[in-house]
């Protein structure tokens, strides 16, 4: 063989060889995009659906298992804080029941013992009727507090059925008569003849209908307006409850359903506000598969719908 074509050989040989290296290397490269793409998919899939799993990864190559162990001790992590978070949120919880229940018993003793004074015409009883308004209040606050505390425990199982929405609605409203004829309100109520019938618990819708119209007395007294509309679709029920008072800022928009948040400038003190009003709504009406949501424009109108799943 002659020189040149040895050293044509040789050069063959030495392409052959780096060719063979980079298709290797490039097989190797797109294996482990692969590889590494399948495990972003599966860690997104764990954190979207918030799984309580761990990442599974069938490979050979020892930098993607030391990869998957290092992901995995993380979720490890991320398990345990999310698993002591819900234990230390269901304790704050419980304990605020059980602190809400042991007051609620001696303030029952408060306002039997004021009862007994008032009617044996012990004391003055103009003073007498204050302290026993203002016990009143404070038992009112309790229950309050003792209604949000076992919902947001899930100690509070409400059995749905079927119910006429439309006569609870006019129910509500009659029995603010009193005050909305003396506060001057402009009662509107849309409430078709034929029963409209939801899945739901009489008494929570009662709760909900009740807060929602305290709600506008308290807040939206200036436009002395109330809108009660029932309106239905295939699926669901939706209550609109209106006023065209002062309204609600979209700053204060996301925060009205949060516990113990008020708006400042009530001035209506027939019917009293503490913040827990809306917020214990809100709790109900998610407890049966609804939901209430708030349109407002301010000094226009301001609307809170409950929404209701249709009885079928």
């Amino acid at each position: 063989m002659s020189g040149q074509a040895i050293i044509f050989f040789l050069f063959f040989c030495t392409a052959a060889f780096i060719f063979i290296l980079c298709f290797r290397q490039t097989l190797y490269r797109s294996g482990m995009r692969k590889e590494i793409s399948g495990i972003t998919g599966e860690l997104k899939k764990i954190l979207d659906e918030d799984r309580d799993s761990y990442l599974t990864v069938f490979t050979d190559k020892k930098e993607m298992m030391e990869l998957a162990v290092q992901i995995n001790r993380l979720l490890e992590k991320h398990l345990k804080t999310k698993a002591d978070f819900n234990r230390s949120e269901l304790a704050s919880k419980r304990m605020l029941s059980n602190i809400s229940h042991d007051i609620k018993t001696p303030m029952t003793v408060v306002l039997g013992y004021l009862e007994i004074m008032r009617l044996q015409g012990n004391g003055n009883g103009e003073m007498l009727e204050k302290t026993e308004q203002k016990a009143q209040s404070v038992m009112e606050l309790i229950n309050q507090f003792f209604t949000l505390a076992k919902l947001e425990a899930g100690d509070t199982d409400l059995e749905l059925s079927k119910l006429d929405i439309g006569g609870i609605c006019r129910e509500t409203v009659l029995g603010f008569y009193e005050i909305l004829t003396e506060k001057d309100f402009q009662v509107e109520i849309i409430v078709p003849e034929e029963a409209v019938f939801v899945q739901g618990n009489k008494e929570a819708l009662q709760r909900i209908l009740f807060n929602l119209v305290s709600n506008v007395i308290r807040y939206g007294w200036e436009g002395k307006y109330l809108g009660v509309a029932l309106r239905e679709d295939e699926k669901m029920v939706y209550i609109d409850v209106t006023d065209k008072g002062k309204g609600i800022d979209k700053k204060f928009a996301e925060n009205v359903f949060e516990r113990l948040f008020t708006m400042e400038d009530s001035r209506s003190r027939k019917v009293q506000g503490n913040g827990l009003g809306l917020t214990i709504a809100k709790n109900l009406a998610l407890q049966m598969g609804g939901d209430i949501v708030l349109d407002s424009i301010p000094f226009e109108r301001t609307t809170f719908t409950l929404l209701l799943k249709k009885y079928k």
